[in-house]
């Protein structure tokens, strides 16, 4: 067994960096030392903003998004279009939604994707908030965009989500799939090229 040259606290902050996404290990104590060498301009302000955040961010009981007002700023901005409703199946995803501005509308977080290997099912995730959301009295969506990924359980999600919704008055459309923007067909994989053939538009 390899003998420790660091003292507990540098350990520790070690193994919480190393249980962040993209960093290992061998990551964490780059990242570690890091901080430490820098601990008045990195290290220090780090600490003071993980406990603000700790203290004050929260999960909007609305839409499920990260912020420190419940609900959050977005579904509290009357700018934006309540009757178009993008379901993201992470926080992550309305992030990019948001940075691409690509769409000025109302978001709900489903918390991941079904996936039974993983025993997860529809109660594991923010699903009946938002059939409730959208089928409650005097709801204004008249459209939600079922922004998941394009996987195996995100497609098994957005079928799930479509049919909870059948009878429903409202309408339901998915994100195009197929060649990105200034994307080469030579690189691109077989199922890429499929949904882009498959969901071609007029020219």
């Amino acid at each position: 067994m390899a003998k420790s040259v660091t003292g507990p606290e540098i350990e520790r902050l070690i193994q919480i960096l190393a249980r962040l996404p993209g960093l290992g290990p061998r990551s964490a104590r780059r990242a570690a030392l890091h901080l430490i060498k820098k601990k008045e301009s990195l290290l220090e302000p780090l600490a003071v903003a993980a406990r603000d955040a700790a203290e004050h961010v929260r999960l909007c009981s609305t839409c499920g998004n990260v912020d420190s007002a419940d609900p959050c700023t977005i579904c509290t901005d009357p700018r934006r279009d309540a009757a178009t409703l993008v379901v993201v199946e992470d926080v992550s995803d309305l992030w990019a939604l948001e940075r691409a501005s690509a769409i000025n509308c109302r978001y709900h977080v489903l918390g991941g994707t079904l996936s039974p290997l993983d025993g997860i099912g529809p109660d594991d995730l923010n699903i009946s908030a938002l059939i409730d959301r959208i089928t409650q009295a005097g709801s204004s969506v008249a459209e939600v965009i079922i922004a998941v990924n394009a996987t195996v359980e995100g497609q098994t999600t957005a079928h799930y989500i479509t049919d909870r919704l059948e009878g429903v008055d409202i309408k339901i459309t998915r994100l195009a799939h197929g060649v990105p923007v200034g994307g080469e067909l030579d690189y691109l994989d077989e199922g890429t090229l499929s949904a882009a053939i498959k969901s071609r538009s007029d020219f």
